[in-house]
């Protein structure tokens, strides 16, 4: 059955995002540096690790216990910044440095949208063969946010904004549009998020690698050797992939 439907995930696919998140980690990790002598922060395991690494395990640690009650995005990182901060200083972190925590947040928030090179040229050439879907996960408002300022949205036929990516959020997608799992193809930079739930639909996937990957979407790809599963070093090669699989 021949492809119809194309998905694309939106961060770090179609436009910078974890980089940002990056950069805002590393002035996080040198702002908590003087408390990483704390007990809470002491272990055998960890007595050779940097001070990077103590406040970063702590952070993404973090991070993980709250994506059930925060899930994705900008303010749910900002939240588990606070709450690493408190925890890491024991409380003695001082207002003056939540305030420039918070600061971070705003920042993350209102970046400008910075595209990937090859991804306008990339939509251009598939719009006109196959129905394009933006599906992406996170901060509602935030998410919608950087859709507009991407100046991208035209092109796609249906946006979708997800609390998460699941093979059952996935299928609600095709179900609300009745496309067979078999005529759909997601793309996307997260094996955990766009690869992994689409191949358990029976539908096919292509990896595009970011050049860092946030810890908890990390996944091995080396171990996928699924038929549906595809990968591509570049967005702009995906027009030629979509040929040969059609």
């Amino acid at each position: 059955m021949a492809l119809t439907t194309i998905g694309f995930d939106a961060d770090d696919t179609l436009w910078h995002s974890e980089s940002h998140f990056l950069l805002t980690t590393e002035r996080f990790c040198e702002l908590l540096a003087p408390w990483t002598q704390s007990s809470r922060l002491q272990n055998p395991s960890s007595a050779k690790s940097s001070q990077r690494d103590l406040i970063e395990t702590q952070l993404i640690n973090i991070e993980r216990r709250n994506l059930r009650l925060l899930g994705y995005g900008a303010k749910a990182f900002t939240l588990s910044m606070i709450e690493t901060a408190i925890e890491v200083s024991a409380g003695e972190i001082p207002a003056s440095a939540i305030a420039e925590i918070l600061e971070w947040g705003h920042e993350l928030l209102n970046h400008p949208v910075e595209l990937l090179d090859g991804v306008t040229d990339t939509l251009d050439a598939l719009a006109g063969s196959y129905e394009l879907l933006l599906i992406t996960k996170g901060d509602l408002l935030h998410q919608e946010s950087k859709i507009a300022k991407s100046g991208i949205a035209p092109v796609f036929s249906g946006i979708e904004i997800l609390s998460n990516k699941t093979a059952a959020s996935y299928e609600r997608v095709l179900q609300q549009r009745s496309v067979p799992a078999k005529e759909f193809l997601m793309v996307g930079n997260s094996v955990r998020s766009d690869v992994l739930p689409v191949l358990e639909l029976g539908a096919q996937a292509v990896h595009v690698p970011y050049h860092v990957t946030w810890a908890l979407e990390e996944h091995d790809s080396t171990d996928l050797h699924a038929e549906q599963f595809h990968s591509c070093r570049h967005i702009s090669e995906l027009p030629e992939l979509l040929s040969r699989l059609n």
